[in-house]
């Protein structure tokens, strides 16, 4: 006889980009042991491919490589609130005394942070507006895998987040374009253009915690807590 088959209970999550409700279902012992492996390898392109299938996995009716990358980064925070617990212990070193402090994360004191400036939209000329659209996970995999100091990073990310470019009579999708007509394009980007493409990246929504702690001097500190940080600290 077979051993019987658990059903894990569904529980709705907001994602913080759209306010769309999705259906997720908690961790279980498979998804804790990828994480654990993920944490010790130090290996950030690992701690992201691994991110993305504990995610995947618990996800009902939604496909992670839908999700805006700070969405899925909610996402798994909330998952693991609702299946382990809300706390992180971990530490860190001071960086006047290099000594290791101990901290406790309260994930649900984690939130969304975003720019009451920012916007998607950048004004090409008087005829044609630039929309953007927010990096996913396979997008952020393949720049993470790029060499750090590899001048094509920026490059790649800016050209991975084009989503359309639209005047009051035509609208042009880039995903109908190839890859050398979307660079021949990009190469002919005013310098108005270049900055208002950076300001969306500064601005964007971004999962955020300032975390406070008094070191063994008495001086107070501050160490921020960002994104996948949250788990791979």
């Amino acid at each position: 006889m077979a051993l019987p088959t658990i059903d894990r209970p569904i529980f709705q999550i907001v994602l913080p980009s759209t306010g769309e409700k999705i259906n997720a279902t908690a961790f279980t012992v498979r998804e804790e042991k990828i994480l654990l492996i993920a944490q010790e390898s130090n290996d950030a392109t690992q701690e992201i491919v691994a991110v993305k299938q504990i995610v995947n996995n618990c996800l009902v009716d939604k496909d992670v490589g839908d999700l805006a990358m700070f969405d899925l980064e909610y996402v798994l925070l909330v998952l693991r609130a609702r299946s382990v617990n809300n706390e992180i212990n971990f530490s860190i070193k001071d960086p006047e005394t290099e000594e290791d402090v101990e901290l406790a994360l309260d994930i649900e004191n984690v939130t969304i942070t975003k720019d009451a400036n920012h916007t998607n939209e950048v004004k090409v000329n008087e005829d044609f507006i630039l929309y953007l659209k927010y990096p996913t996970i396979d997008q952020y995999i393949k720049i993470v895998a790029m060499e750090d100091k590899d001048p094509l990073i920026n490059y790649q990310l800016m050209v991975s987040c084009l989503d359309k470019i639209a005047s009051e009579d035509e609208v042009h999708k880039f995903v109908n374009y190839t890859d050398v007509e979307i660079n021949a394009f990009v190469e002919n980007f005013s310098g108005s253009t270049v900055k208002g493409i950076q300001d969306f990246f500064e601005t964007m929504p971004k999962l955020r915690h300032e975390m406070h702690y008094t070191n063994s001097k008495g001086d107070k500190k501050t160490f921020v807590v960002e994104g996948l940080r949250s788990f791979f600290i």
